[in-house]
């Protein structure tokens, strides 16, 4: 009866609102985070998500070595635009030295806040010790926190997960630690670094984080939130200042908008048509010919148009004309017979396969 009656108090406190904050960053109450994600959070996704009402974006995560070594490619992924604030840079590596460089070098740049990945799993960088690999090392993993908090003046957060296996979830240990170094707020993954993304998400760590007395920045949950009533169910029953979504906005950034107005009215909106997803395909294309030119915002828009449509019938010749097509002339003419062949089409259960891109 008291575990239920508890149960009962957290969800009703968190009704009313809280004023979120990250250092001196006011994000208001239940704030939307959009997870930084390799290949897929550009200026043109990252616009997009902006627009549906992601409260905070970070870039996509950037090498600390490709970054004190001025490699083109990193330093492309510095830039952001004041129309997405707040908006975070996100650098990783192994080695204290090159990251606090690094961090320096993304302070530079301008963002709102520096995030440190301590959480991707990909095996080249977790086995090199950086990402999620530096929970195998956590003292090395708190220094070099603690001289990257020392190196810049804006607010640092750090994203990472469980613990390395399921022998070793020590993150309750982990966050009292980084919280102790000056970090402005935390993320976690609800998986272990071995888990990759197979299995669900265990948020039941992450909520014992923030029930901690000892914690005092915000908590942020990521893993798994891929609809309105599974992000309202993680601020109510985990306690969770705010909630970041990864893989489930890919080729439905209106995702956000949705969390939103569900937590507001309780209400759930409707899928956008398919002439709306058009439309929205339409721009997204603009922004990234904006942002990178014809041939990079052509090729590297490849991976998301045809994700706005993902389970409409019959769609594979139409789906290999939107990811070959080099002419944006003859991508909008696609896209406009996707308007005209499937106009009518009911999109209720219309859910893109969320991508293991999120790190």
């Amino acid at each position: 009866m008291l575990a239920i009656l508890s149960v009962k108090i957290a969800i009703f406190v968190r009704k009313i609102p809280i004023d979120v904050k990250i250092a001196n960053i006011e994000l208001g109450d239940k704030p939307l985070f959009l997870a930084p994600m390799e290949d897929v959070t550009d200026p043109s996704f990252r616009f997009m998500c902006k627009r549906y009402g992601a409260d905070v974006v970070y870039t996509e995560f950037i090498s600390s070595d490709g970054l004190i070594r001025d490699a083109a490619k990193s330093l492309a992924k510095l830039n952001i635009y004041d129309y997405e604030r707040p908006v975070g840079i996100q650098i990783y590596g192994h080695e204290i030295e090159p990251m606090v460089e690094a961090a320096r070098v993304a302070e530079a740049a301008g963002p709102d806040l520096i995030d440190i990945n301590f959480g991707c799993p990909v095996r080249k960088i977790a086995t090199r010790g950086a990402g999620s690999g530096m929970m195998r090392d956590v003292p090395k993993m708190v220094e070099m926190t603690r001289r990257i908090v020392e190196a810049v003046s804006l607010p640092v957060t750090v994203k990472t997960r469980l613990g390395w296996d399921e022998d070793s979830k020590n993150i309750v240990e982990i966050a009292e630690r980084l919280q102790d170094v000056g970090i402005a707020a935390l993320t976690i993954h609800g998986r272990t670094r071995a888990q990759l993304y197979r299995g669900e998400a265990d948020w039941t760590l992450i909520g014992e984080v923030k029930r901690n007395p000892r914690m005092h920045i915000p908590i942020i949950g990521n893993g798994d939130i891929a609809s309105a009533q599974g992000a309202a169910r993680a601020f109510a029953e985990y306690g969770v200042d705010g909630v970041m979504i990864g893989r489930a906005t890919y080729g439905r950034p209106w995702i956000f908008r949705e969390i939103r107005h569900y937590l507001d009215t309780g209400e759930l909106l409707p899928q956008p048509t398919v002439r709306e997803r058009v439309e929205l395909a339409k721009l997204h294309l603009a922004k990234s010919l904006e942002f990178k030119g014809e041939k990079v915002g052509v090729l590297e828009m490849r991976r998301h148009l045809s994700c706005y449509f993902k389970g409409l019938p019959d769609f594979k010749p139409t789906r290999l004309k939107l990811v070959t097509a080099n002419d944006p002339a003859e991508i909008v003419d696609t896209l406009d017979y996707v308007a005209q062949r499937w106009g009518d089409f009911d999109t209720a259960g219309l859910v893109p396969a969320p991508l293991s891109h999120e790190v």
